[in-house]
């Protein structure tokens, strides 16, 4: 029986797997690149904002009802 006391921290340093396994690797690579798929379409989306006195997108296009006058 082993009587010397080690702590938790020392016991997962030692048991901890030194090298990095391909599947690992491979996960995050995944992640990365995913990370950068996201960024990239929400960078290629159009922003479109409306100010006062700039002509309207049709986003913000108001609807209005013709006025006729009759002669």
């Amino acid at each position: 029986m082993n009587d010397q006391f080690e702590s938790n921290y020392a016991l997962l340093a030692r048991s901890e797997e030194k090298g990095c396994g391909v599947l690992e690797m491979l996960v995050y690579a995944i992640f990365f690149l995913s990370a950068v798929s996201s960024i990239w379409q929400f960078a290629q989306t159009p922003l479109k904002i409306s100010a006062h006195g700039v002509e309207e997108n049709v986003a913000c296009h108001t609807t209005t009802t013709a006025v006729f006058i009759r002669s």
